[in-house]
């Protein structure tokens, strides 16, 4: 199979560029590097900027030039606090991304998308696991460009656009050192980094409406993230778009994460309580029955192996 991963020297993609490798794949990625690490990468690669107009036209000749048959777009901004800070910028680099990746794979007739969505779409949910029926009202710019670009490639049916649109929950861990994720912007990197800085570790916000105040989210582990990836493809079929939580089903709280990196490190580092974020739900778990009742999927990991997994990346 054919496959274009856009954003595949990220982290995510990495994984999911390397499973596809492995299994016999032929795969390109399409990365700009803005964020991403080309030494992560292990099959040929564009530099591209999906946002710029001129890209659609590179984009169309590409995918008809090495006869891609699939598309697994991860290219996006990602920072929940960015978003709030510059939405102008999020809309345009992800909404304006995504509108120029479908303008070429319509041009070049390529039908089938697999879409890195997230549980930002959910917003706030009143519910003890999410599920897919709930109602989408993201309270945060990040998340409202991913609902948007879920309404996007569900009128690209009218084409024959076949989709499925991951909708996945906090992903951490590494499944090799190398593609470890290198940026502090999610919880366990950050803390990790603050480990190697010294620092004490910040908690944003203690008195949420939770057992022990702080937030609650579902961790997943990055392998499993990209298995579900590859699992599917084998979904993609009639024009549409299916939509798919990716999470454990289980919720760990912001010192429960902290207590597993305490044991694992073995380090007792130091804990500073700030202020809330703007835009941080207190909890967001998902309901995982719709993709392991249709994919056969299943998580195998859980918070011990994903800390584990990103301190011996770390420490490598």
């Amino acid at each position: 199979m054919n496959v274009l991963v856009t954003g595949g020297a990220g982290y995510i993609g990495s994984h999911v560029v390397r499973l596809l490798s492995e299994s016999g794949n032929y795969v390109i990625s399409v990365d700009d590097l803005s964020t991403g690490i080309g030494d992560r990468l292990d099959c040929e690669a564009v530099d591209l900027t999906l946002e710029d107009p001129t890209s659609i036209k590179r984009l169309t000749d590409l995918l008809v030039e090495k006869n891609i048959e699939v598309v697994i777009h991860f290219a996006a901004r990602k920072q929940v606090g960015e978003s709030v800070e510059k939405p102008e910028f999020y809309f345009q680099s992800n909404i304006g991304g995504l509108a120029n990746l479908l303008t070429a794979m319509r041009q070049a007739e390529v039908k089938k998308l697999v879409f890195s969505s997230s549980a930002a779409v959910y917003g706030m949910p009143d519910v003890e696991k999410v599920t897919e029926l709930d109602k989408t009202e993201p309270i945060n710019p990040y998340g409202q460009t991913k609902l948007v670009g879920e309404w996007m490639i569900n009128n690209a049916s009218v084409w024959g656009l076949s989709a499925v649109s991951l909708r996945y929950f906090n992903v951490a861990g590494a499944g090799w050192p190398e593609l470890a994720d290198k940026q502090a912007l999610n919880l366990i990197p950050i803390i990790l980094d603050r480990i190697e800085r010294g620092e004490s570790v910040l908690v944003f916000g203690d008195n949420y409406p939770t057992d022990d105040g702080s937030c609650i989210r579902d961790y997943i582990h990055v392998l499993d993230l990209a298995r579900a990836h590859i699992d599917a493809i084998d979904q993609l079929g009639e024009p549409g778009n299916q939509v798919y939580n990716v999470g454990t089903g289980e919720g760990s709280s912001v010192f429960e994460v902290i207590a597993e990196i305490k044991k694992v490190s073995g380090i007792d580092f130091d804990v500073e309580i700030a202020g809330p974020r703007a835009g941080d739900p207190p909890k967001l778990v998902a309901s995982n029955a719709k993709i392991s009742k249709e994919f056969g999927w299943k998580a195998e990991f859980g918070l011990s192996e994903i800390v584990n997994s990103a301190w011996k990346a770390k420490e490598s």
